[in-house]
């Protein structure tokens, strides 16, 4: 007599996979679109925004979104740059850390803001931008909304696809 045992698995949010759902890169309508968009974002480059603060800013949107493969890129691009693991190891926790600067902070704080919209925020408060404004000049702070817009876009790009983690490699996308 043989017995069949039948396991049934329940999919969650945290379930691994090992591939994304849609390979962004190889369908023609979305690698149309990053191309433009990368294209748009070089602009950035023009900023005087520093470059670290540019990487905290994309790694603290991607920790409060759950994006691995963006944690997994910005992480990467940032320890290349000469970020410290420190600094990087407290990113999240950055209001009790004592390694950021009072500008770093204040862009933490607008990426919070600007990033938790619908967590029942009232979006980014005056004080919040009255900080960064004390720090950041006109050009920067439209390079710091501007990038806190892309890259949640990105997060949410990944997030939907499930886009996998840990396999970036600094540079791997110019």
């Amino acid at each position: 007599m043989t017995t069949t045992t039948e396991t049934t698995k329940t999919e969650t949010a945290t379930t691994p996979h090992p591939e994304a759902r849609l390979n962004l890169f190889a369908n023609p309508l979305t690698r149309k679109f990053f191309g433009h968009l990368t294209t748009a974002v070089r602009a950035l480059g023009d900023s005087t925004l520093p470059a670290a603060t540019a990487e905290l800013v994309k790694i603290r949107a991607s920790q409060i979104n759950g994006c691995g493969m963006c944690l997994d890129m910005h992480t990467k691009e940032a320890m290349a740059a000469g970020e410290t693991p420190l600094r990087l190891n407290l990113v999240a926790t950055w209001r009790e850390a004592t390694v950021f600067t009072e500008a770093e902070r204040a862009a933490l704080a607008l990426t919070e803001e600007g990033t938790r919209l619908a967590d029942a925020s009232p979006g980014v408060t005056d004080t919040t931008w009255s900080r960064a404004a004390e720090h950041y000049d006109e050009d920067e702070l439209a390079a710091l909304i501007t990038l806190i817009a892309v890259i949640n876009m990105y997060n949410r790009f990944n997030v939907i696809v499930r886009q996998p983690a840990g396999g970036y490699e600094p540079g791997m996308f110019g």
